[in-house]
């Protein structure tokens, strides 16, 4: 005979709170499964380009939702877009891009003045790539940058140093070159539409 709990005999003990403590949570745990596996979905129809699923019946059938077959519905709120005095890095209007339709076409001068904003945008970026470059090379030193902090005592954290300088000077120049192959693409086309 086994004994537990001071030497109780296990045939004398209650096992009826060791199921219920076990069982309980379980149980719960099931029909918790079993009504969200029932719960059904409904698609309704998209107003202003916007579609809405709901689970409630009534709102359902009002509204003339279809049942959602094939899968779990995942809501993620969107982010509200920020307007006003004080937003963005300028006040400038903002333009916005939009698709064309299948089929259509795109105007010669509103592709000209595509051509244009992407070009202008190339030009930006270029002008900064080129003052970044500058900077990075008068810190270089020709590979002789002055030694900071701790650098006069560890050797290897200065040469560490200017091996990361001289990788981000070869990478910037990666990108010159890259944005300059973009503005050769994007040659001005007045001559080619006219």
């Amino acid at each position: 005979m086994i004994y537990l709990k001071r030497f109780s005999p296990v045939s004398q003990l209650s096992f009826a709170p060791l199921v219920a403590v076990i069982l309980a949570p379980t149980l719960l745990l099931c029909t918790t499964l079993a009504n969200a596996q029932n719960k059904v979905t409904y698609r309704c129809p998209t107003v202003n380009n916007v579609t809405h699923f709901t689970d409630n019946k009534a709102e359902a059938s009002r509204l003339g939702c279809s049942v959602l077959t094939g899968g779990n519905v995942t809501v993620i709120e969107a982010t509200k877009v920020q307007t006003g005095p004080g937003v963005g890095a300028s006040s400038a209007p903002v333009r916005v891009a939009t698709a064309p339709q299948a089929g259509s076409r795109i105007d010669g001068n509103e592709q000209r003045a595509r051509d244009s904003d992407s070009r202008a945008i190339l030009e930006t970026e270029l002008r900064k790539a080129e003052v970044k470059q500058a900077e990075l090379l008068k810190e270089y030193n020709n590979g002789e940058p002055g030694k900071i902090g701790g650098e006069a005592q560890n050797n290897q954290k200065y040469i560490d140093r200017v091996a990361d300088m001289k990788a981000n000077i070869a990478r910037n120049d990666s990108d010159i070159a890259g944005i300059k192959r973009e503005l050769g693409r994007t040659t001005p086309r007045s001559n080619t539409l006219q």
